[in-house]
């Protein structure tokens, strides 16, 4: 008999195929589905059930409601709040997919999960050390896992690493999964409709949205904005004030309650600072050498020279200037297509 494999079926075609994949290869596979939001879930656990039942393998629910409001709502909406502006996905793959569902896969006898995750995991005898890479997919999603430890990796296993999107639907269909035209989710899995003021709003009724005023990098008085939940930095439309030229949020001062803004050429900077390194690939960053760095989920990694500031805490000073570089979100450290490590940006 072969591994042990524990997949986190959510529902959606990439976890479906993959289940499919690691069946059909000869593992021994269960499905888990997780309930993170507090409502409207019933249909991913359907489609789960639907799946795991078509291709003929065990299935789990496993709710995890309250660490998923405490480790990922909660975190997302204190950023918020305090002019951050956070990438949850990061968040819940650390302490839920990879942490939560990877303890409870091992306490049911498993040896390892496995995601529908595009990218690629490696181990380097040379380093003794289990390597990210990304995947040779377009969809490559190695950036929301830069978090991920040694440990974690170790007992995880992407099996789409090398697939196309557009293929791995085509299996789903070709094996008439249930999920095979289910459409691709975009937004925050908890903020279906994306708005993210009345999210917060309802989730923290105590928090008061005070307007403030608009400034510009000199600390002119320009306008007044609506609360600092409302904006994010590069926003240029919705600023609710006709200024004849763009003008670009540039920074969010929660203290001070004040948005500052910018004409064109404002939101580039060619600097970054960002905290809570996590080394993944290697053990140590080659302090001063050049990288490549990815500020957030679409951008492209661009070169740029990374030096620590100490062991938690690093510099990037881009070779091209970088578009709204933003407080909250990721900056992840490639060196070519291995996830070298990241960190939060300040």
């Amino acid at each position: 008999m072969g591994e042990k494999i524990m997949v986190g079926l959510s529902g959606g075609v990439d976890s479906a195929v993959t289940a499919l994949k690691l069946k059909e290869a000869g593992y021994q596979v269960a499905g888990v589905t997780l309930l993170l939001k507090p409502q409207g879930f019933e249909s991913e656990i359907n489609d789960a059930k639907a799946v795991a039942k078509k291709i003929e393998i065990p299935h789990f629910v496993v709710d995890l409601r309250e660490s998923f409001k405490k480790n990922v709502i909660e975190y997302f909406v204190d950023e918020y709040t305090h002019a951050r502006t956070p990438n949850p996905c990061i968040m819940c793959n650390k302490t839920i997919k990879f942490g939560e569902m990877l303890s409870f896969a091992l306490s049911e006898g498993y040896d390892k999960i496995a995601t529908g995750h595009y990218a690629k995991i490696n181990f380097d005898e040379s380093t003794n050390r289990w390597q990210l890479l990304k995947s040779s997919s377009p969809k490559d999603q190695s950036y929301f896992l830069f978090e991920m430890s040694q440990e974690q990796l170790k007992h995880s296993y992407f099996p789409l690493e090398a697939e196309d999107k557009k293929d791995t639907r085509l299996i789903a269909e070709q094996y008439a999964l249930p999920v095979a035209q289910k459409h691709d989710s975009q937004e925050i899995c908890f903020i279906p409709d994306k708005d993210y003021v009345k999210f917060i709003k309802e989730f923290l009724p105590q928090y008061k949205v005070e307007k403030g005023r608009f400034i510009d990098k000199n600390g002119n008085t320009l306008g007044t904005h609506q609360g600092i939940i409302n904006y994010t930095i590069g926003q240029r439309k919705g600023l609710g004030i006709a200024f004849g030229k763009p003008m670009y949020v540039t920074k969010i001062n929660s203290e001070e309650n004040t948005v500052t803004l910018e004409e064109e050429g404002g939101q580039l900077s060619s600097r970054l600072i960002a905290e809570n390194l996590n080394m993944i690939s290697v053990e140590k960053l080659e302090s001063g050498r050049s990288y490549q760095v990815k500020i957030r989920c679409q951008a492209k990694p661009a070169n740029a020279t990374v030096s620590l500031i100490d062991e938690n805490t690093f510099e990037a000073v881009f070779d091209e200037p970088q578009r709204s570089i933003t407080p909250g979100q990721a900056a992840v450290i490639y060196d070519g297509n291995m996830v070298i490590g990241g960190g939060t940006i300040k």
